[in-house]
């Protein structure tokens, strides 16, 4: 279960990287793939904001791996952290709606 854990981390300091990025970019950030990024009056709290929803995405995303560590393979406990992971997709994107009509 090391190996999984192992590739679950290198997936979470992705967006680690991904939200390091944007607060660090000039311009506006895109959310979704292969969307414009919108028109915003306020670049820097925008890209400020986009980052935090990434960075708290990826420490939430590596708290939930942390079962990994310790589970049996096949361990019916894998089903509980698949539905976890939707909701959290729901609400990074939910979250990012609100930021989307806060900025624009």
């Amino acid at each position: 279960m090391i190996i999984t854990f192992s590739i679950w981390t290198i997936v979470s300091l992705i967006f680690l990287c991904i939200g390091i990025s944007c607060r660090k970019s000039k311009e506006p950030v895109g959310f979704f793939t292969f969307a414009k990024a919108p028109v915003v009056k306020e670049v820097t709290a925008y890209n400020r904001a986009v980052s935090n929803l990434w960075l708290i995405f990826a420490l939430i995303l590596e708290i939930i791996g942390i079962p990994f560590l310790f589970l049996e393979q096949n361990s019916p406990y894998f089903l509980l952290i698949s539905i976890i992971l939707i909701f959290l997709v729901i609400g990074i994107i939910a979250a990012y709606t609100k930021i989307q009509s806060k900025y624009s």
